[in-house]
């Protein structure tokens, strides 16, 4: 036997997988390196997105805003049969009580309660305040994790369901107010946001420095101004950041303030009440912001 090293030997990154034959082959010499692979996808075939959902036999993803994730099992209502065919008066009380015992099954410690009970509040204030699904499971993370610690005992749990919904969006970079999300729930201002140092606290939640210019799309779209406006306040806004004007002012009055300005520049004129009633600040805010604005950055306005 020859101790000669093969000179056949395909390269891997000539390699290549023929799906239809089952079959990994060397693109430079042809050879057919091994077959007969097993093939690990479905044995149907969906031409369509809808074909390829209705024929799909496994569950949906992990979703963190159930207790349980979703991984449990439902009974539908609909009182049907495999076929379709309704059920009669005696099976459907059955049904009525495999229901009934199914649901309880789901929920049996106090955890289970305590998160069912959150989870059902986080929906709930998220559709209130218009928030994307990414923002809802970053807040249900940040809960669950809550929860692990014990911080939830003794507190209200609105109150740190409110606290972990503004941090998921100060992460996110949304731009939603501790007030905004405040007045959905039965809690003070001042009770969401101790729950809130307490959670950056306790859980070491990174979050960044929040932007005013994260503020602006959301004023100026609510107050149906344009494009040209927005990126305007945009700009004003980074200017006033490099002077570090910035530092320690409340992010939504510094961006209804710069909002005011660019609206007088681009005469898309709205007023100081305006603009503060939709950016959930006070006129004097928008006032003083846009008194520092102008003066530290030499602003001039025509036709004021």
């Amino acid at each position: 036997m020859s101790d000669k090293p093969q000179d056949n030997i395909c390269p891997p990154d000539k390699i290549v997988f023929d799906a239809d034959r089952g079959e990994y082959i060397c693109t430079e010499t042809g050879e057919v390196i091994e077959e007969r692979i097993i093939d690990q996808g479905p044995e149907w075939r969906a031409f369509t997105p809808e074909e390829k959902e209705k024929r799909s036999r496994v569950g949906g993803p992990l979703n963190q805003t159930i207790h349980d994730r979703g991984l449990s099992t439902l009974i539908d209502w609909k009182d049907k049969d495999a076929i379709g065919r309704n059920l009669d008066p005696k099976r459907r009380l059955e049904v009525l009580r495999w229901r009934k015992w199914q649901i309880r099954a789901r929920i049996q410690s106090s955890i289970d309660r305590n998160l069912a009970q959150a989870m059902n509040e986080l929906e709930r204030i998220g559709n209130l305040l218009g928030l994307p699904k990414s923002v809802k499971d970053e807040a249900a993370l940040i809960y669950r994790k809550a929860v692990e610690k014990g911080l939830v005992r003794g507190r209200s749990i609105e109150s740190v369901v409110a606290a972990s919904i503004y941090a998921s969006c100060r992460r996110i970079k949304i731009a939603r107010t501790l007030d905004e999300i405040a007045q959905y729930t039965k809690a003070n201002r001042k009770e969401v946001a101790r729950c809130y140092r307490l959670l950056l606290r306790e859980l070491n939640v990174e979050v960044p420095v929040s932007d005013p210019k994260d503020y602006v799309t959301r004023i100026g779209s609510l107050l149906g101004l344009s494009g040209a406006t927005m990126k305007l306040a945009a700009e004003i806004l980074e200017k006033a950041k490099n002077a570090g004007l910035t530092a320690g002012k409340d992010p939504a009055g510094l961006a209804a303030a710069a909002i005011y300005i660019a609206a007088l520049m681009n005469d898309e004129r709205r007023t100081q009440k305006e603009i503060a009633q939709v950016a959930g600040v006070t006129e004097v805010t928008v006032r003083n912001r846009y008194k520092e604005l102008i003066q530290e950055l030499k602003i001039e306005i025509q036709n004021q």
